[in-house]
């Protein structure tokens, strides 16, 4: 599942070796830096193309993209995002998923 934040793109998938727990990727360290803290235990290099990841229980996922639900306040998300290559990237799937509507 991809995640879009405002602060961070991460993949999240299940965790092979644990049933309980996530595993969530980032391409950038700061992506899971900004969700999960500074303290989190980010692995960087061990996988395959994302560069970063996390193992994390399930519910501190849910817990997160519940309270990010619960106190968004942006009208447009795009003019949220304040990182420039951020923005850029989500312009980008933005539209490509335009040109699907058509």
């Amino acid at each position: 599942m991809w995640l879009c934040f405002n602060n961070a793109f991460v993949s999240a998938v299940a965790d092979r070796d644990d049933p309980n727990r996530l595993m969530v990727r980032a391409r950038r360290r700061e992506h899971l830096v900004n969700l999960f803290g500074a303290d989190a235990d980010i692995i960087e290099g061990a996988g395959t193309d994302y560069k970063y990841r996390v193992f994390i229980e399930r519910r501190v996922l849910a817990d997160l993209a519940h309270k990010t639900l619960m106190s968004l306040g942006y009208d447009n998300f795009k003019n949220s995002v304040k990182d420039d290559d951020l923005h850029d990237l989500y312009s980008d799937f933005w539209e490509l998923h335009y040109e699907m509507q058509k």
